[in-house]
């Protein structure tokens, strides 16, 4: 538990700096500037979608496509909780600002899924491969 517990915390880390750092390049950019909220708001969203995308072995029986839509369903719901209480107890959200969240949280996470997603399908080859010659070396023995 404690080493999946680090696992985690290191890729919300690399996740947030990522994220963080993009979203400097284009506040410069754009000319725009940030305030804490929308940083304490953008950590929120990286753990909401890093602990998300954590949770794919409990899907370990469905097809990839569709831990993929449902992990976004799921980030979309938590996502729509965070907003909610935003919207109650900080400052109130316009109805073009939800669609706006949403369309900005969806291409990073979509763009990350899909790293993620990638590496754990090459890690699983890898342990294919090995797995195969470990039992072609049994086979060999005997």
């Amino acid at each position: 538990m404690k080493e999946k517990t680090v696992q985690y915390l290191v890729e919300l880390c690399c996740v947030y700096t990522l994220v963080s750092v993009v979203g400097a390049i284009v506040n410069i950019l754009a000319g725009t500037q940030t305030n804490n909220t929308n940083v304490l708001v953008m950590f929120a969203t990286c753990a909401i979608g890093t602990f998300v995308l954590y949770l794919y072995r409990l899907f370990d029986g469905l097809s990839p496509l569709l831990i993929i839509f449902l992990q976004y369903l799921i980030c979309c719901a938590l996502l729509a909780i965070m907003l909610i209480l935003l919207n109650t107890f900080v400052e109130p959200i316009s109805p073009g600002g939800w669609y706006e969240y949403y369309r900005s949280f969806t291409i990073p996470y979509i763009v990350l899924a899909g790293f993620f997603y990638y590496r754990e399908f090459s890690e699983t080859k890898k342990q294919e491969k090995l797995l195969m010659e470990i039992q072609e070396n049994e086979k060999g023995r005997k």
